[in-house]
């Protein structure tokens, strides 16, 4: 039987119903979709990876930029892949694409 992170599940139905502006039970609804989608996006995640032959840490763009860096200008994905966007209520797949370590700075906030 999977387990999930009920708290987190709660957390992310909460941010979507004050986001979103739609019902507490379609934002809980979509909290679940993500849930449940986010081992198949890390698994896809993992293949395309695999695949490209990348052994660096990766992360998105708004990854990257969320954890206090910043993808240097001119830098090309190294791979990318299609994930589930369970947020959305729909199960629509977007394509995520993925940077290294080494294509990332340190942002001026991320240094102090």
């Amino acid at each position: 039987m999977k387990k999930y992170d009920l708290s987190r599940i709660m957390k992310k139905a909460w941010e979507l119903f004050r986001k979103a502006e739609i019902t507490f039970a379609e934002a809980l609804h979509r909290a679940w979709l993500s849930a449940k989608a986010a081992e198949t996006n890390r698994k896809r995640i993992e293949r395309a990876k695999d695949a490209a032959g990348v052994t660096e840490e990766t992360n998105t763009w708004s990854g990257w930029k969320s954890l206090g860096y910043e993808v240097i200008h001119g830098s090309r994905s190294l791979f990318d892949a299609e994930l589930v966007w369970g947020s959305r209520g729909d199960g629509a797949v977007y394509r995520a694409r993925f940077f290294g370590r080494s294509q990332v700075a340190e942002t001026a906030a991320g240094q102090g």
